[in-house]
């Protein structure tokens, strides 16, 4: 069955627990989550140097080719979090009730239409 928390919308019951402050997640394998936090440092890192490269007038097509690697940076991340998703939540939901595994299909069907955006 679906649970709710205050105010927050309908979610499946899964490995994503809904807390006090939030849903959370809470099977993430530490090594990921330390590989996501690196390579989110190095995108705020790469963001940085982006605004240095306006600031000091740099080549367009350099810049370009900066803008191309953070965005590549920032897919491999929400790569491995669908994969953590799909792994621990989505199919926690789906071997659930039936309302579960509706509501985490229509989820899925969601994260992947914005995400191939």
């Amino acid at each position: 069955m679906p649970t709710t928390h205050k105010h927050l919308p309908t979610a499946a019951s899964c490995s994503c627990a809904v807390h006090e402050d939030g849903r959370k997640a809470v099977a993430v394998d530490p090594g990921i989550k330390d590989s996501n936090l690196k390579r989110l440092r190095r995108v705020e890192g790469q963001v940085r140097g982006l605004q240095k490269m306006i600031e000091e007038d740099r080549y367009c097509a350099d810049v370009l080719t900066q803008i191309s690697s953070v965005q590549e940076a920032l897919r491999a991340v929400g790569r491995e979090l669908m994969r953590n998703h799909l792994k621990h939540c989505a199919s926690a939901a789906i071997k659930g009730s039936d309302a579960e595994a509706e509501a985490m299909y229509d989820e899925l069907v969601d994260m992947i239409y914005k995400s191939s955006r």
